[in-house]
């Protein structure tokens, strides 16, 4: 008896759930978009990891995310970890800055951040994508998540330059709806023109200009006037100047700008942010702060699995396994171990003394680093909220402070922190390059442009980070001129004993994912290689 896919499918429903079903799907190739993209593959370690092995250690250079995800991961097999971190905290570029915290930068600039109880502001990673294997660990660890509204239709766009829009700040609504509107009228006027007709049917031009005019909200088509056809003349996605209410209050809506000055003005560019893998809604942010996920590992791994304060000064492979030497309280001490993982950031374990070859020394020299700022400034009332109904989201501008978040947490407090990210590249050096009052003070003349007199009043703390001068980082992050080259290639394995890991060794280059599956393709790896000894 013959029996069809759709009948074998559904018994397998009936006998072991959805979840087998959709499963037996994917294998039978019916169903590839049904179920999340696949994260690089890992099998965590269990107990019986080392049984027949004996103990094996390893010490991990550096307690950033990488380094901890490392260690976490290694001591779910038995492993004995030691790890090493310069600094007094767990999470590295993971830093999220609070009331009474003191740094002080490798200029000698002194911060102590005087934030209210219950603000904060994260000066590393400060969102999460949906898809990315943070969140699977969040979820282990029992970090609590909520939604940061990575994009928000009242936010503001403001542009500079000679166009109609110089200097104003314009709702991400109205941008939109003036870009797609315009847009979709020349490409239906064109379209029922014949201007097309080289690559679509008469079918296909019917099926556009329908989409094109939902899109748009475009007009109807005025036979013998194609000038007239399909206009765009505004709509009320672009928002009201008064309200829809009671009665006979039907509301007034905005006035579209000229096509010329919607061009001139460059304000779509920025749509495409949204559109990026990584970047679209929706977007997690652990709640009371990003290192909550740094402080859950490091709980995870245990306090005797962590020396603070440690600079790593010498290491090299032995006959053994291998040697860390480190600094500590103004004594030089040595650990040895079977294996390391070094998650230092390469342009800073290059110059650490070691016996690597020349040619890996070279790789990690040819890392190519990457500045980033940012600047929370608190207020005495969340006057984006009152006084411009903005609930999170980003304001983007082309100055030099070139986003300013709104906190997607605290709504309708009686305090907010809002955040400044300067430009990678000159903005970020040329802000670092200035005192924390000068950054300050430079920062508020930027967003009075956008938000007026009320962005340079009420501030009663700030705190700003430039990451070209962090100690143990010296940069944001870093890249590669050829992530598929000889460098990077060559550190993707080990050197002797002596293995690499960090976000800079992922394709996920600047995010804690890239942290994360970077280390775990390492633990699997130490994991092979010690099965097969």
């Amino acid at each position: 008896m013959s029996i069809t896919r759709r009948d074998l499918l559904r018994n397998i429903g009936i006998a072991g759930g959805t979840g087998v079903m959709f499963s037996s799907m994917g294998a039978l190739g019916l169903n590839p978009a049904a179920l999340a993209a696949q994260t690089p593959p890992f099998t965590p370690l269990d107990k019986n990891a080392l049984r027949g092995h004996g103990k094996r250690s390893v010490v991990v250079m550096g307690g950033g995310i990488a380094g901890m995800t490392t260690a976490y991961e290694l001591l779910k097999g038995g492993y004995d970890v030691t790890v090493l971190e310069g600094r007094d905290r767990p999470g590295g570029r993971n830093w999220t800055v609070r009331g009474g915290d003191r740094y002080t930068d490798l200029d000698g600039n002194r911060q102590r951040a005087a934030f209210s109880k219950g603000e904060y502001m994260n000066t590393g990673p400060g969102r999460i994508p949906q898809m990315h294997v943070t969140l699977d660990y969040c979820k282990e660890l029992g970090v609590d998540l909520e939604v940061f509204n990575n994009q928000n239709a009242d936010a503001f766009l403001y542009r500079e330059g000679d166009h109609g829009l110089d200097g104003e700040a314009v709702r991400h609504r109205a941008a939109k709806a003036d870009v797609y509107g315009y847009t979709s009228e020349l490409l239906a006027k064109a379209t029922d023109q014949g201007a097309l007709d080289a690559y679509v049917t008469d079918s296909d031009k019917e099926q556009l200009i329908a989409f094109l005019r939902g899109f748009g909200d475009l007009g109807d088509k005025v036979d013998g006037d194609p000038a007239a056809s399909f206009a765009y003349t505004g709509t009320s996605r672009r928002g009201y100047e008064v309200q829809p209410g009671a009665g006979r209050e039907s509301g007034v809506e905005t006035t579209p700008y000229a096509l010329s000055d919607v061009l001139a003005s460059g304000v779509g560019r920025y749509f495409s942010f949204e559109f990026g893998f990584d970047q679209a809604m929706v977007m997690l942010q652990p709640v009371g702060g990003m290192d909550r996920i740094a402080y859950a590992l490091a709980d995870a791994i245990g306090r005797r699995h962590f020396r603070y304060g440690t600079e790593v000064v010498a290491y090299r492979n032995t006959a053994d396994g291998v040697e860390v030497s480190y600094r500590q309280g103004g004594a030089t001490r040595t650990i040895t171990a079977d294996f390391a993982v070094n998650t230092i950031p390469p342009h800073l374990a290059a110059e650490i003394p070691s016996n690597l070859p020349s040619e890996v020394i070279a790789a990690l020299r040819s890392a190519q680093v990457s500045n980033a700022g940012k600047l929370g400034i608190e207020y005495d009332r969340r006057w984006w909220e009152e006084d411009y109904r903005i609930y999170g989201g980003i304001s983007n501008a082309d100055t030099d402070l070139s986003n300013i978040w709104h906190p997607s947490y605290g709504y309708h407090g009686d305090k907010g922190v809002m955040i400044g990210y300067y430009n990678t590249g000159g903005d970020a050096d040329s802000y670092g390059a200035l005192t924390p009052d000068r950054r300050l003070q430079r920062a508020v003349a930027q967003g009075r442009k956008i938000f007026g007199d009320v962005y340079t009043q009420g501030i009663t703390a700030s705190f700003s980070q430039n990451w070209a001068r962090a100690p143990f980082s010296e940069g944001a992050w870093v890249h590669w001129r050829d992530q598929n080259g000889a460098d990077y290639e060559r550190l993707l394995e080990p050197t002797g004993n002596i293995h690499f890991a960090g976000d800079h060794l992922s394709h996920a280059i600047a995010w804690q994912h890239g942290a994360m599956v970077s280390a775990r393709a390492v633990v699997a790896r130490i994991q092979e290689r010690v099965a097969a000894s």
